[in-house]
C-alpha cells in the first residue's frame, strides 16, 4: 500500500530502510486479510493485527507482556502484533506513513488535528463513523449519550477519523481541570507571625512583606522566598492571581463570557491592573529572582527545603510535600471588591488516541475489537492498570461481589510509575457516572476534587470554558503561523513589565502590536469554531 507523502515527512529512502523498530520484527505491514464478516468475539481461531504504539521507557518493550493485553486477546481470540516505539515515536510513526509501510491501526496516535486531516486528504486512514454506528456499541453508547464528545471527535469535514481518550473527574465547572495553578501558602510562617490568611489583594502583599522581614522560620538567616512561580509554566505559573483584579487570565489567554463570546484575557484593563501588582511585589524583592529564568528541577528543589511562602501547582505533594505547612490560598479580593477564579480550558479528553489506516483489509473486525475498550470496566484498567498480577504491584482489587474495581493503597509507589509500567492507555471513556459503581476514584483526585469546592468553587463565576473544538486545515495552519509570533510577544512583555514597570506607557503600542500580529482573526477563528461547536452539540 503506497499512499502519498506529507511534507513533514519527507526523509530519504535509505534513513527510513535503515530504521529498527522496537518489539517487533516483521515491521508495520499490514496483516493479511482474513474475509471475516459479522463476526463475534471472542473467534474460534486466532487471528492478527498489526499495530504501532509508542509506550514508556518504563513499560515493557512488547505490549504483550501486560496482563491487560493478555486478557484482551484470550476474550477476543485477536492477536496484536506490535511495533512499538519507546523513543522518537513522532518521527519514526511518520517514516512508516512516507514510506507507506502502514500498520492496520495506530494505537496512541500521538497526532495534531493537522495530521489527522492531512492524513484523511492523502488517503492514510480511513474515516469510522460507519464502523462506530455499525460495530461499535461500547463508543457508541458513550457518544449519544454524551453529545459534546461526537462534537469534538467530528471533524470540520463532517467524518470521524480518530478514536478519543476521555477521563472525566467532576462536570462543567465542578472538573477536577477548572483550576491548574493552585497557590499554595505557608501556614506555618502564617502561625508563626501571628498572622491570619489573606483575604485581599492587599493583605497578601502585606503578609509577603512579613515573610521577607520577619524572620518565619526562625533560622536567623533572610532566605525566606515570599513567593515563587515558574513564568509561563503552566501548573507553576501564577496566573491564577489575576483573577483578583477582573476577567483573570489561563494558559491559552483565552475566556468565555457567559453571552457565548470569546475573549482574549492579555488585552484587557484588568490584566494590566494584575500586571502592575505583579510589578509592585517584584519592587519590593517580594519575587523569587529565579522565577522568570527556573525550569521545573530547580523550583522543586527550593520546594521540598520549605523556602516558599507563596507557590503554585497542581498538588501541593509534588512541590513541598504531602504536609499540613501549606494550605490553598482563598481567591481574594481585588480592588474592586469582588472575589474571581478564571476557569482553564482544560478537559480529560485527546481524541488522537486510535485510527485505523487505509492499508487495513479486516475493518470490522478492527472496530469490534477496539469496541471493547469502551466497555466501562476494560476503560478503566486501561487508564490505570490492572488488578490480579501476580508478577508485580496492582492498582487495582477486583470485587467480586458488585463487579467492580477497588483502587488499592499505593504504599509509597509513586501512581505515574505504576500507571507506567501496567496500564494500556489508548482509547477509552471513562465518565462520572462509573464512579461508586464500576470503580472507586483514585485517592488524590478526590482529594484534590473535595479541596476545589470547598475553597474555589463558590468564586467561578463563568459558565462556559473553550471545549476542544476541532479546526479545518486552513483554520489550524493559520492559528499556528499567528501563535508562533503572537503568545511569545505577550509573554515576553509581561516578563518586562513585572520586572521593569512602564506598563502604563507602553500600553497603547502593545495592544496596536497584537493587532498586526494577528489578534483580530485569530478571534474570529476562535469564535467561528466555538459557534461551530455549540451547533453540533446541540
Amino acid at each position: 500500500m503506497k499512499v502519498k507523502f506529507i511534507g513533514s515527512a519527507l526523509l530519504s529512502t535509505a534513513t527510513i530502510l535503515t530504521l529498527a523498530a522496537c518489539g517487533s520484527s516483521s515491521g508495520s505491514a499490514s496483516s493479511p486479510d482474513y474475509k471475516l464478516t459479522d463476526t463475534t468475539l471472542p473467534l474460534e481461531k486466532t487471528v492478527t493485527l498489526k499495530m504501532t504504539t509508542s509506550s514508556s521507557p518504563l513499560a515493557p518493550a512488547d505490549p504483550n507482556e501486560k496482563l491487560i493485553f493478555q486478557r484482551l486477546e484470550k476474550q477476543s481470540g485477536v492477536h496484536i502484533d506490535w511495533t512499538n516505539y519507546s523513543s522518537d515515536y513522532i518521527e519514526k510513526r511518520n517514516l512508516d506513513i512516507s514510506s507507506g509501510d502502514l500498520p492496520d491501526a495506530m494505537w496512541n496516535a500521538g497526532a495534531s488535528d493537522y495530521d489527522l486531516l492531512s492524513w484523511a486528504d492523502n488517503g492514510i486512514i480511513i474515516p469510522l463513523e460507519d464502523q462506530i454506528n455499525k460495530n461499535m456499541p461500547n463508543f457508541k453508547k458513550v457518544l449519544d449519550e454524551n453529545p459534546e464528545y461526537l462534537a469534538m471527535i467530528t471533524a470540520p469535514d463532517g467524518h470521524i477519523y480518530s478514536l478519543p481518550w476521555i477521563e472525566e473527574l467532576g462536570q462543567g465547572k465542578e472538573s477536577i481541570h477548572t483550576v491548574n495553578d493552585i497557590p499554595w501558602i505557608n501556614v506555618d510562617w502564617l502561625n508563626a507571625l501571628g498572622l491570619k490568611m489573606p483575604e485581599t489583594t492587599d493583605e497578601l502583599m502585606a503578609v509577603l512583606e512579613a515573610f521577607k522581614t520577619q524572620d518565619p522560620n526562625g533560622n536567623g538567616k533572610a532566605d525566606e522566598i515570599p513567593i515563587s512561580f515558574v513564568n509561563n509554566g503552566g501548573n507553576e505559573d501564577m496566573k491564577f492571581l489575576f483573577g483578583a483584579f477582573g476577567i483573570g487570565d489561563n494558559d491559552d489567554h483565552l475566556v468565555v463570557n457567559d453571552d457565548g463570546t470569546v475573549d482574549f484575557t492579555a488585552d484587557n484593563p484588568e490584566y494590566k491592573a494584575g500586571v502592575e501588582y505583579f510589578n509592585q511585589m517584584y519592587s519590593k524583592n517580594l519575587i523569587d529572582v529565579e522565577a522568570f529564568e527556573q525550569d521545573f528541577n530547580a523550583y522543586i528543589a527550593k520546594g521540598k527545603e520549605q523556602l516558599y511562602g507563596v507557590y503554585f501547582t497542581w498538588d501541593k505533594a509534588n512541590v513541598s510535600g504531602s504536609n499540613d505547612s501549606y494550605q490553598p490560598l482563598p481567591a481574594l479580593k481585588g480592588p474592586n471588591g469582588e472575589k474571581h477564579v478564571t476557569r482553564t480550558n482544560g478537559f480529560g479528553f485527546s481524541r488522537d488516541r486510535f485510527v485505523i489506516t487505509s492499508a487495513n483489509k479486516n475493518v470490522e473486525l478492527t472496530a469490534k475489537w477496539v469496541d471493547q475498550m469502551y466497555a466501562p470496566l476494560q476503560s478503566v484498567q486501561n487508564n490505570w492498570g490492572t488488578y490480579g498480577d501476580e508478577t508485580q504491584q496492582n492498582i487495582f482489587e477486583y470485587v467480586d461481589a458488585t463487579k467492580s474495581l477497588k483502587h488499592l493503597p499505593l504504599e509509597g509507589t509513586a501512581p505515574g510509575e505504576l500507571r507506567q509500567k501496567t496500564e494500556a492507555g489508548g482509547p477509552l471513556a471513562i465518565l462520572d457516572e462509573y464512579y461508586g459503581t464500576v470503580t472507586t476514584m483514585p485517592d488524590d483526585a478526590k482529594w484534590r476534587l473535595d479541596l476545589f469546592k470547598e475553597t474555589y468553587l463558590a468564586d467561578v463565576h463563568n459558565q462556559f470554558n473553550y471545549p476542544k473544538v476541532f479546526l479545518s486545515l486552513d483554520q489550524a495552519d493559520r492559528i499556528a503561523k499567528i501563535e508562533a509570533d503572537l503568545l511569545p510577544f505577550v509573554n515576553r512583555k509581561r516578563a518586562e513589565w513585572i520586572a521593569n514597570g512602564k506598563i502604563a506607557e507602553e500600553w497603547d503600542a502593545y495592544t496596536a502590536e497584537l493587532n498586526r500580529l494577528g489578534l483580530q482573526e485569530w478571534l474570529q477563528i476562535k469564535q467561528q469554531a466555538y459557534d461551530t461547536y455549540n451547533s453540533n452539540v446541540k
